[in-house]
């Protein structure tokens, strides 16, 4: 990336980020392979258990923010969240979901159910382009780091590691025939 493009990028993170203050924290959740893919064609590289089991584990009784994409690759709501789909498509709807047309107001409005559920973050839950928007506005990562390299389509946003402090690392428990993987956790760390 060019600099005058990386400049570019950071002032319209900038701008965005003053378009939305968050009472509740802002996490974000993946599971990315070494080069950072994260899906294929609309679905996972892999099949993972445990770290589906992660998944609802972390997010259960938060607000999920994501984009139609990643909605639409799961085809349905989850249960017992708010859920938070983030779309240009002014025609978009689906039963148990909220829609928004900016990642502003989704953040907003999963901020404001929070509030009211005293819950204890906000989980953005992708995909790439919904990380690459949410990234200035996270305070915590919840990655699972596969240990392989796969080809895909999308991918998680890089990340400035010096901004971030590795907080928790637990092995996962793979299957025979997984790749290896670790569950981690990024805090961003005060500016």
């Amino acid at each position: 990336m060019s600099q005058k493009n990386a400049t570019d990028q950071q002032s319209a993170m900038n701008q965005q980020s003053s378009e939305f203050d968050s009472l509740v924290p802002v996490a974000m959740i993946v599971a990315m392979a070494k080069n950072r893919v994260i899906g294929v064609e609309g679905k996972l590289p892999w099949y993972l258990p445990e770290d589906l089991k992660f998944f609802k584990r972390i997010t259960q009784a938060k607000p999920l923010v994501m984009g139609r994409k990643t909605f639409t690759s799961i085809g349905k709501a989850l249960p017992n969240r708010l859920n938070v789909v983030v779309t240009r498509n002014a025609a978009f709807s689906h039963d148990g979901v909220r829609v928004c047309h900016d990642l502003p107001a989704a953040l907003a409005l999963a901020d404001q159910q929070a509030t009211i559920e005293a819950a204890e973050e906000i989980m953005v839950m992708g995909g790439g382009e919904i990380y690459r928007q949410a990234l200035p506005f996270a305070q915590r990562l919840y990655i699972t780091e596969v240990d392989i390299e796969v080809k895909g389509d999308a991918t998680f946003p890089d990340f400035d590691p010096s901004g971030w402090q590795e907080v928790q690392r637990v092995a996962g428990q793979p299957a025979e025939g997984q790749p290896r993987y670790d569950f981690v956790v990024y805090e961003r760390i005060a500016d």
